[in-house]
C-alpha cells in the first residue's frame, strides 16, 4: 500500500483544495493518533527513573497565583517608539497566538487609556444618573453589590483595531497579536444597566446617554438608549474578581458587541438626553470617512471578523504533516453561525469546528484538520454571523472606505505559508 493510500485511509479525502479535511475528522482523530503517544523510547524513559521534581519539596505558596516562568515570554505587546510626554496615552494589545480557548486572563486583557490609569478609592467613588430621569440618583460601589447580580461572557475590541494593516501598501510583517491584539474576551459580572434606568425613571422622550469616565481625559460617549435598557451592564467584576484599575476598578459600562471604547471605564456619570452630545471623542475619531467626503457617525457595532492564529507570523509550520488550523471568530451583531478556512487563497472553502458554548457578543474557538504537503499555501477565514453578515475581503472593505481609513476594520486576514514553514502576512 502506497503512503498517499495510508495517509486518505487514516484522514479522508480532502474536502477543499490544499490538504483541508472535514471538521468531523475530530471525532476520530484519538484513534488516528493514537501510535504517536505510545513509542517504545517513550516507554523505556518512562522506567529509566524519578525526574528532579520529585526529588525534593516544590515551591511555597503565594498569596496571588503567578504564571509559570517557563511561559513568561507571553506578555502584552506594548507599543514602541511613544513621543514624549505620551507614555500613559496609547494601548498594550493581547497576545493572541499564544492563547487557547475564549477567556483572556485579566493581565493579558488589552488596554486602551487616552490618559493614563487612576487610582480610584472605591469607597469615594459614585456613580450619577441624571437628565431625563424622573429622579436624578447617586449609586455607590457598596450600593450597587446589594443588586442582583448576572454573569455573561462577551468579547471586547477597540474600533482601531487591525488598523495598521487598513489601508497600509504593503501587509506588515508581524504577529496576529501585533495586528488583531485590541481584543480580548471576559467572563463579566455586575448589575443590569436597565434595572437602575427602571429605578431612576427614564424619560421616553430620552434616546441617547452620555457616559462618563472618572480619569484624567474625562473620556465620554454618547450610547443610544436602546442599548443601554437591552444588554448592557455596570460591570464590576471580570473573570471572577474585582474589575482591574486598567480596565476601569472600580466600575465600568459594558456594551456587548459595542465598539471598546463606548464601555466607559471608571465609569461616573450617565446622563439621559434626546440627542447624542457629540463629544471630542466621537467627532475628533472613531468616525468612518466615506468615498464622497461624508463621514459615518455612530457606527457603534463591531461587524463579523476572525483571525487564524495558528499557524500565523511567527507560528511557523515544522514540516509537512498533520495540523490543526485554529483561531478566534466573533461579531457585534450575536452568534457566530459558521466559520469556513481556505488553504488555495480563497479559490476552495471548507466549514471549520466550532468549540462549545457559541455565545452571542463573545469569542468562538474555531478548529480545522490539515494534511499540509509542504508546499506554499494561503490560509484564510471567514466568518458568518446569525444576522448573515459575511466577513468581507480586504478589498471590499477598503472600497467602503475613503483613505487612511483604519476604523473597524474587519476584512479577512490571509497567511501565506512558504516552502521553508514560515508564516507571513499578504494580501489577497
Amino acid at each position: 500500500m502506497g503512503k498517499k493510500q495510508d495517509v486518505t485511509e487514516l484522514f479522508g479525502e480532502p474536502v477543499a483544495g490544499n490538504g483541508l479535511l472535514h471538521r468531523r475528522f475530530f471525532l476520530q482523530s484519538s484513534a488516528a493518533l493514537a501510535g504517536a503517544a505510545a513509542s517504545p523510547a517513550l516507554a523505556e524513559s518512562i522506567g529509566a527513573g524519578s525526574p528532579p521534581t520529585m526529588l525534593k519539596p516544590g515551591a511555597q505558596f503565594n498569596a496571588y497565583g503567578m504564571p509559570s516562568h517557563w511561559r513568561d515570554n507571553i506578555k502584552r505587546i506594548l507599543a514602541t517608539n511613544v513621543p514624549p510626554a505620551r507614555e500613559v496615552t496609547g494601548s498594550i494589545r493581547t497576545p493572541l497566538q499564544y492563547l487557547e480557548g475564549t477567556i483572556t486572563p485579566a493581565g493579558l486583557h488589552y488596554v486602551r487609556n487616552h490618559n493614563g490609569t487612576p487610582d480610584i478609592d472605591p469607597s469615594k467613588h459614585e456613580l450619577l444618573i441624571h437628565g431625563m430621569v424622573r429622579q436624578p440618583s447617586i449609586f455607590t460601589v457598596d450600593s450597587l453589590m446589594r443588586y442582583p447580580m448576572r454573569t455573561e461572557i462577551h468579547f471586547m475590541e477597540c474600533a482601531g483595531n487591525s488598523g495598521g494593516i487598513a489601508g497600509a501598501a504593503m501587509p506588515q510583517q508581524a504577529t496576529a497579536g501585533d495586528l488583531h491584539g485590541l481584543l480580548s474576551g471576559s467572563e463579566w459580572t455586575g448589575v443590569k444597566l436597565s434595572t437602575l434606568l427602571d429605578e431612576v425613571g427614564v424619560d421616553p422622550r430620552a434616546a441617547w446617554m452620555l457616559a462618563e469616565g472618572a480619569d484624567a481625559a474625562g473620556m465620554s460617549r454618547s450610547v443610544p438608549v436602546w442599548k443601554a435598557m437591552d444588554d448592557a451592564m455596570i460591570a464590576l467584576y471580570q473573570n471572577g474578581e474585582p474589575i482591574r484599575p486598567e480596565q476601569g476598578f472600580p466600575m465600568r459600562l459594558l456594551l456587548p458587541g459595542f465598539e471598546g471604547n463606548t464601555n466607559v471605564k471608571w465609569l461616573r456619570r450617565l446622563k439621559l438626553m434626546d440627542g447624542p452630545m457629540y463629544t471630542k471623542d466621537e467627532t475628533s475619531r472613531y468616525t468612518e470617512l466615506q468615498p464622497d467626503g461624508k463621514a459615518r457617525e455612530f457606527m457603534l457595532q463591531m461587524e463579523p471578523k476572525s483571525v487564524i492564529l495558528k499557524p500565523s507570523f511567527s507560528v511557523d509550520m515544522q514540516g509537512p504533516g498533520y495540523y490543526e488550523i485554529s483561531g478566534v471568530a466573533w461579531s457585534g451583531l450575536g452568534r457566530v453561525r459558521k466559520v469556513d478556512i481556505s488553504a488555495d487563497g480563497g479559490k476552495t472553502w471548507a466549514e471549520a469546528a466550532l468549540t462549545n458554548p457559541v455565545l452571542p457578543k463573545a469569542l468562538t474557538r474555531f478548529r480545522l484538520p490539515w494534511m499540509w504537503n509542504g508546499g506554499p499555501a494561503v490560509l484564510m477565514s471567514r466568518t458568518t454571523d446569525e444576522k448573515g453578515r459575511v466577513q468581507p475581503t480586504h478589498a471590499e472593505w477598503l472600497a467602503q472606505y475613503a483613505p487612511r481609513q483604519n476604523f473597524h476594520f474587519n476584512a479577512i486576514q490571509s497567511w501565506a505559508i512558504g516552502a521553508n514553514g514560515k508564516v507571513s502576512n499578504v494580501y489577497v
